[in-house]
């Protein structure tokens, strides 16, 4: 059957909406901006509130009766060879979980690589799911994870046959990607779905030289959120669905319980609009990026002190097994300071903003909204940033783990000891004890503390010095980590 990507459902849903001029006694109570503050409406325009309208008994009539949703979602999953789609405006964050949910329950195991993002191990503590936590690939120069390897997951689902599944993040937010049809084919060999986090990969389906995309390796399930490297406005995700091994009705039942009713309508709008704008040119527009791309890595590498790291860095033997070249990691070891350093100059001087930030790196990414202008902004603020290093201050050393101390012990379930009675320490004394929260560097949002983990010193250490180097903790009860929360009760 052809498929007709010129059409938009949702955008001509809306377009029709306002033509008809529809009069509206529902919420939402700003009734298309009129009540809406004049100051407000100044800075966001009209058009926002014009688009903000039910998707039941506005967009749709109040049975649905038009698909508007329904055909929009179908379109996506043709555009990206998926059999169903599922969008969301609650993020990947709310994605992932609606996954989880669907293949495993409460006290069932699943397999999970370490470097997953805070909002998995929050679904673990929604459903109850016992993780068996696979360790990620860890380049102990550079201080960096990347994805479990499927032979890893083999020897999980042979130490854990009862497992019903596994998920990996692939993508990483570094750029690292997993051999996705190596690992699927170790879920599938036992009959289990394979749930890829790919929130970093939107743009992968739209041009050969890109990774290859989850659903084209054989995943079952793969979550993604539009608003990183495409299109979309935040909080635009969706998640894909193919094969029997998870059925369309459990995922979307799963999703339903965790959705909002009140789904917003321009989310919706810009998914269904970034799906056709990349069915109709999306090689066209990825290449072009990675064109661009190319240029930039060359021209940052003419820069003293900066490096960014590429395919001989990342990809190899113990490392990923292929890197998209489009997020841009810059290694700063050599102006010898920061990238939570680098960012907030960047930020502050030259009104540059950098996304990824660690220790050592700051991430530069490069998408299809970019072009020779705004490049040149950037590397003219990078050169800025090399001169103007060597007056920067030092900030404090990270006292980062080895590979070795870096994971501790899960003693107890993520769940049972989020809800599990707690109390807060001084983190001079929370060593050995289980954790009752999680403590996030972000971004990119992979949790070094996961509630349940026995706290090492090592681990402690690493958070007290990066705080005091300027990484951004966003969920521990006490963000200057004077205390930690903590299992009441289970002092050695």
């Amino acid at each position: 059957m052809t498929v007709d990507h010129s059409t938009a459902p949702v955008l001509e849903a809306l377009d029709a909406y306002r033509r008809k001029g529809h009069l509206s006694f529902t919420p939402p109570g700003h009734k298309q901006a009129r009540g809406a503050d004049p100051a407000v409406r100044e800075v966001l325009g009209d058009a926002v509130f014009h688009g903000d309208v039910l998707a039941s008994g506005g967009l749709d009539d109040r049975l649905t009766r038009g698909r508007v949703l329904q055909r929009a979602q179908e379109l996506m999953a043709d555009a990206v060879h998926a059999e169903h789609t599922f969008f969301s405006t609650c993020g990947s964050s709310l994605s992932v979980k609606a996954a989880m949910l669907s293949v495993a329950g409460p006290h069932e195991k699943l397999l999970i690589g370490r470097d997953a993002h805070k909002s998995v191990v929050a679904g673990l503590i929604i459903s109850g799911i016992e993780p068996v936590w696979i360790e990620p690939r860890w380049d102990a120069e550079r201080h960096l994870a990347h994805p479990p390897s499927a032979e890893d997951f083999d020897r999980a689902f042979d130490a854990h046959p009862d497992a019903r599944g596994a998920l990996v993040t692939s993508p990483t937010p570094y750029g690292g990607c997993a051999d996705l049809r190596a690992v699927a084919e170790a879920c599938h060999r036992r009959s289990r779905p394979l749930i890829v986090d790919e929130a970093w990969g939107a743009h992968l389906p739209f041009h050969p030289d890109l990774p290859s995309w989850a659903m084209d390796a054989g995943a079952d399930i793969c979550v993604t959120s539009i608003h990183k490297m495409g299109s979309g406005l935040e909080q635009g995700s969706v998640f894909h669905l193919q094969g029997d091994l998870v059925p369309p009705a459990l995922l979307g039942m799963r999703a339903d319980l965790l959705g909002t009713t009140s789904p917003s309508v321009l989310i919706f709008a810009g998914l269904d609009g970034w799906r056709r704008q990349m069915a109709l040119h999306g090689e066209e527009l990825m290449g072009g990026a990675l064109a661009l791309a190319a240029e930039v890595r060359s021209a940052i590498e003419e820069i003293d002190g900066l490096h960014v790291n590429d395919r001989d860095d990342f990809c190899g033997p113990g490392l990923s097994d292929d890197l998209d070249p489009l997020p841009g990691v810059i290694d700063l070891a050599g102006l010898g300071i920061t990238g939570f350093h680098a960012a907030d100059w960047l930020r502050e001087h030259r009104q540059i903003d950098a996304h990824l930030v660690d220790h050592r790196r700051i991430g530069a990414q490069i998408t299809h909204g970019d072009d020779r202008e705004t490049t040149g902004q950037l590397l003219e603020a990078l050169r800025d940033l090399a001169r103007a290093a060597r007056d920067l201050p030092r900030a404090p050393r990270v006292e980062v783990p080895s590979p070795a101390e870096l994971r501790m012990e899960q003693a107890v379930l993520p769940r049972d000891a989020f809800f599990g009675p707690a109390e807060n320490v001084p983190v001079a004394r929370a060593a050995g004890r289980v954790a009752a929260e999680m403590i996030t560097p972000y971004p990119p949002g992979i949790p070094a503390v996961l509630p349940g983990e026995r706290l090492t010193e090592p681990v402690l250490a690493y958070l007290r010095t990066g705080l005091a180097a300027g990484m951004h903790l966003p969920d521990p009860t006490n963000p200057e980590l004077e205390t930690v929360r903590v299992l009441a009760g289970d002092a050695d």
